[in-house]
């Protein structure tokens, strides 16, 4: 019996603060991962809904915050979304339209917090989780606060197929955002609990990062689905900051994608996408799980729990 899922990496960007109009562009990609080539998930990058500020400071230096920074911040406050809100209900309709999961990046507002979120939207429930990211990365520290153990599911779902194909396709997926990556506690947690489908939405477009999407890929014995944004300038409002802004030119790359598929024995099975958003979509046969961990199993033959041991934050039991 065909154990076969088919999942698609989006790589986009954000509208330039217009939640209504980043909305409108999910649910055009998601249709075209639906419809040219059958997806039956779509991972989107990290921030997809409500951005991700490149280049911004803030207005911020050691011992000082400045007005103009503050403003800014009243800006990318207003573009975040809560949780639940009508902006959630949005692409819960879509995932049901579509019949597509969605794991979608967002910046998610806790009253007076932002965080770095990736929701997890199913066809049949709608919202069914969440990922706060556990550690901004550098200067996102002024911006989003810190998840915590409380947000790191990981999923048990079953994939609904046409009736040539057979019965659903189960799996297990998670989600991991950008530099969280590169927490080798963060991904034993998630070996631990048997994820198939490690989804890695990112902004990380240095060439690298396939090297690590191809080390967990095989760590893990899992696959992993890594969706990057692609922006230029003109993807931003006009008075956002750039890296050069002496020559501000529309077309000038912001973030340069690099969105992959990987199969748990580190083959490439789509990417990395350079030069343009796109869609990436790939068969996983999750049977390669299997295949993989015939030889290694990081938190099972191979973990050695009389020497290592993990423990994990009572607020995630």
């Amino acid at each position: 019996m065909p154990n076969i899922l088919r999942a698609s990496v989006v790589q986009a960007c954000t509208v330039a603060y217009s939640l209504a109009d980043t909305l409108e562009k999910l649910h055009r990609l998601t249709r075209v991962a639906k419809d040219r080539d059958g997806a039956q998930l779509a991972i989107f990058p990290e921030a997809f809904i409500g951005g991700y500020p490149k280049m911004s400071n803030f207005g911020a230096v050691v011992g000082d915050r400045r007005p103009a920074g503050r403003d800014e911040f009243v800006r990318y406050y207003n573009a975040a979304i809560e949780i639940p809100s009508p902006a959630v209900s949005r692409i819960e309709e879509i995932s049901k339209e579509t019949g597509v999961f969605l794991v979608v990046g967002v910046i998610e507002r806790d009253q007076g917090t932002l965080y770095c979120t990736v929701v997890f939207i199913a066809p049949d429930e709608g919202f069914v989780a969440k990922h706060r990211k556990l550690m901004p990365t550098g200067m996102e520290r002024i911006i989003w606060g810190q998840g915590d153990a409380s947000t790191l599911p990981v999923l048990k779902r079953a994939f609904s197929q046409s009736p040539a194909q057979g019965s659903p396709v189960t799996a297990k997926l998670s989600a991991t955002i950008c530099w969280e990556n590169y927490m080798p506690l963060l991904r034993t947690f998630y070996y631990s609990q048997g994820t198939q489908i490690y989804c890695a939405p990112t902004v990380d477009a240095r060439p690298e990062w396939q090297h690590t999407m191809t080390h967990i890929a095989l760590e893990g014995r899992c696959f992993v689905l890594s969706a990057c944004q692609y922006a230029e300038e003109k993807d931003y409002p006009p008075d956002h900051a750039v890296v050069d802004s002496s020559s501000r030119n529309p077309s000038n790359v912001m973030i340069a994608g690099g969105s992959v598929i990987i199969s748990p024995l580190g083959k490439v099975l789509a990417g990395p996408l350079r030069g343009g958003e796109g869609i990436l979509t790939a068969d996983l046969d999750l049977d390669d799980v299997a295949r993989g961990k015939f030889d290694l199993d990081a938190t099972g033959h191979y973990a050695r729990p009389d020497i290592f041991q993990l423990k994990v934050a009572a607020s995630r039991l």
